[in-house]
C-alpha cells in the first residue's frame, strides 16, 4: 500500500479538497481499494465522507498514536493507497506523518501568501527526505499568476502538470459528501482530477524529475 500524505502549512490551500477527490478517482480508475485518514482536529474530511452515500472510499478512524499500526492493519486488509489529510500547522505530528509517506503531495494556490508560505512546507518535506509533488490548486484560466507559481515552485520540486481549476463544482460537490467528477463524468473538472492522479501515480514508477515549467489552464 501507498501511503500518500497531503499537507501545507497555509490553510485553505485545498488538502482536504485534494485528499477527497483524489481517494475517489482511485476508486473510479480501478486502482483501489483507497482508505482516507483525517489527523486535521477540523475534521472536514471527516465530515464531507460521513455525507457519503457512497461506500468507496472508506475512512479508517485511527487514533494518531496508532497511526503506524493502522496504516499496516489497511495495507494488511488489501488496500492500494491511503490518502492523510494533515492540519496546517507546524509540529511533532506533522513530523511524524511525513515518516509515514511513501508521497507528499502539497497543494498550492497561485497566490502570493500561499508562496510565501510554502518554503516552510518544503523546508519540513525535505528534513524527512520524501518526495513530494506540488499541484496547483484554484487556478486561474490564463492568468500570468499561475505561470508565475509554476516557476516559482519548480525551482523547490516537481510540479504536477495537471491543475485544479477554480470552479463551483469542487465546492458544490463537497458540500454534499461527493466529488465533481460524480456531478459529471464528462465535465472539465473530471479531466483534471483524473490527470492529477496520472501525475500521482506517475511519481510511484519513474524517478523524480525536474518539472516542465508552464502549463496553461484550459477554460471552462
Amino acid at each position: 500500500m501507498k501511503t500518500i500524505v497531503v499537507t501545507s502549512q497555509k490553510g485553505g490551500s485545498g488538502k482536504t479538497t485534494l485528499a477527497a477527490h483524489l481517494a475517489v478517482e482511485v476508486e473510479r480508475a480501478g486502482d483501489g481499494p483507497a482508505w482516507l485518514i483525517d489527523t486535521d482536529k477540523q475534521g472536514t474530511l471527516s465530515l464531507w465522507h460521513e455525507r457519503r452515500e457512497s461506500e468507496t472510499p472508506q475512512r479508517a478512524d485511527v487514533p494518531f498514536i496508532h497511526l503506524a499500526q493502522g496504516l499496516e492493519r489497511l495495507q494488511d486488509s488489501g488496500g492500494a493507497y491511503c490518502f492523510i489529510d494533515t492540519p496546517p500547522t507546524i509540529s511533532e505530528q506533522s513530523e511524524t506523518v511525513l515518516g509515514l509517506a511513501d508521497l507528499v503531495l502539497i497543494p498550492v494556490r497561485p497566490s502570493p501568501a500561499d508562496l510565501w508560505a510554502v518554503s516552510e512546507t518544503v523546508a519540513l518535506v525535505k528534513a524527512a527526505s520524501k518526495p513530494f509533488l506540488f499541484v496547483i490548486m484554484q487556478a486561474k484560466a490564463q492568468a500570468s499568476i499561475t505561470a508565475q507559481t509554476i516557476a516559482a515552485l519548480s525551482e523547490h520540486g516537481r510540479v504536477a502538470q495537471t491543475f485544479v481549476a477554480d470552479r463551483v463544482p469542487y465546492a458544490v460537490a463537497m458540500t454534499g459528501g461527493r466529488t465533481a467528477p460524480e456531478l459529471s463524468a464528462k465535465s472539465p473538472a473530471a479531466e483534471e482530477i483524473a490527470g492529477v492522479w496520472r501525475n500521482v501515480k506517475s511519481c510511484f514508477h519513474e524517478k523524480m524529475k525536474a518539472p516542465k515549467l508552464v502549463r496553461s489552464v484550459a477554460n471552462g
